[in-house]
């Protein structure tokens, strides 16, 4: 028997998290990744679980059928629908995105990502009172201080201390001897171990704690002995090692948003960074978790002007987060069909909305295992965007990664899918394609 045929592929990106690590050496052999170089614990099990796909895979229910009969019936159960929504989008790629939106424009439908059940508050506070950015490249390369608050990096985001934090830097050339890491968070984590301070704050604290340091960097006096289980002292030297910072950055989790009011926690952070820019430079990021959650925050933005939770149902975009968040749409019972673009967000939907979701019709474009949820609705296996598919993922400072394809498939993509559903759906409506 001859040997499977091996290939290597270089500067392959992965988008199991935010970081969209771009510079990974997959072996293939037999149609399958068989290893990945370098790896970590999110990258190596998904990438050494995918492989070629043959055979095209649709159905209706449990029953499968071909791509044309499925994509009839999808449109079908769109064009009796007055409410429909389109969720999902952080597993998807640019072209997918864009097909979705095209999609909620020609139905009248809601539109949401897994942005609404993830940082949410973030991209509220940061339209409130602005944010301090840059690239992660920059950090990379200026940075001698970075701060994590309310983040476990070396859990969500294995290579991003790696990456950007003990690497060389241009203006940073000793990498992680030449910087000073602080970890801030409600008890110690994997990353606390690797920071050479930790403060443990109390839960519910974080408002407190961000805005007695705004009180200092402004050389206020702060009389309290502790704020929220942190030292007048520990917040002193922390607000003094951040004045004194050639160049800040703050990564922050959505451990600052399950406290308190969590759009005010942020915005507290991010105008501590502002504060900072009177004495040194200082940036603040999010650190977003799907692979490309940013980049469904982009393609909705250029295409609708707003990021997340958008009505087109009157033929122009809507923008309120809370009336238009799926999550609440589907707790209140204002959908009657769902285009589920990847399942991944649906398990931080609250029960209630699960329950509707059960009870509705659903069209649904996945790669992955699906759960009982979606019995009695149209699915269609869905190609993957950089293993089988070109495409663009957005990482989570939104610079735009090239995504290659490293397999062969027939099955459809997520766009291409959707695509021929808006043929559909248009022919039905006699509107012209």
């Amino acid at each position: 028997m001859n040997p499977a045929k091996t290939t290597i592929i270089e500067n392959v990106a992965c988008t199991m998290c935010g970081c969209v690590c771009d510079d990974l050496k997959l072996t293939i052999a037999d149609g399958r990744v068989v290893s990945v170089s370098p790896g970590c614990s999110l990258a190596e099990p998904w990438l050494l679980g995918q492989s070629s796909s043959d055979e095209p895979s649709c159905r209706i229910g449990e029953q499968p059928v071909p791509f044309d009969q499925a994509v009839e019936h999808a449109a079908g159960l769109l064009m009796k629908s007055t409410a429909p929504l389109i969720y999902g989008l952080s597993g998807s790629s640019t072209p997918g995105q864009r097909s979705a939106v095209h999609l909620a424009d020609t139905i009248g439908a809601c539109i949401d990502t897994t942005a609404s059940t993830c940082h949410a508050p973030s991209i509220v506070a940061l339209q409130k009172v602005g944010e301090s950015t840059c690239s992660l490249g920059e950090i990379k390369n200026r940075s001698d201080l970075v701060i994590y608050w309310g983040s476990n990096p070396a859990k969500s985001h294995p290579r991003h201390m790696e990456r950007f934090v003990d690497a060389p830097g241009q203006h940073v050339p000793k990498g992680r001897a030449g910087r000073h890491v602080v970890v801030v968070d409600v008890k110690p984590s994997e990353s606390s171990e690797l920071a050479d301070t930790f403060i443990q704050v109390d839960p519910g604290g974080d408002f407190d704690v961000l805005w007695a340091l705004r009180s200092l960097v402004r050389g206020l006096p702060l009389d309290a002995a502790f704020v929220s289980g942190v030292s007048r002292q520990t917040l002193v030297d922390l607000a003094n090692r951040m004045k004194r910072s050639r160049y800040g950055a703050t990564f922050f989790g959505l451990g600052l948003t399950r406290h308190g009011i969590p759009h005010l926690n942020v915005e507290a952070l991010l105008r501590l960074v502002t504060d900072l820019n009177q004495h040194t430079r200082f940036v603040v990021r999010r650190m977003r978790i799907p692979g490309d959650v940013a980049g469904a925050d982009s393609v909705l933005c250029w295409q609708t002007g707003y990021p997340f939770s958008v009505s087109l149902n009157r033929t122009y975009p809507r923008y309120n987060p809370g009336e238009f968040t799926a999550n609440n749409m589907l707790e209140r019972h204002e959908v009657d069909a769902a285009i589920l673009v990847g399942t991944e967000g649906v398990e931080k939907l609250s029960e209630a909305a699960r329950a509707w979701l059960r009870e509705i019709p659903s069209v649904i474009l996945d790669h992955a295992g699906i759960g009982s949820f979606v019995s009695g609705t149209v699915h269609f296996t869905t190609a993957v965007y950089g293993i089988h598919r070109p495409g663009t993922a957005y990482r989570m400072d939104e610079t735009p990664i090239p995504l290659r394809r490293v397999l062969d498939s027939a099955l459809p993509a997520d766009h291409e899918v959707l695509d021929a559903i808006i043929r559909r759906v248009k022919s039905m409506q006699k509107i012209p394609s």
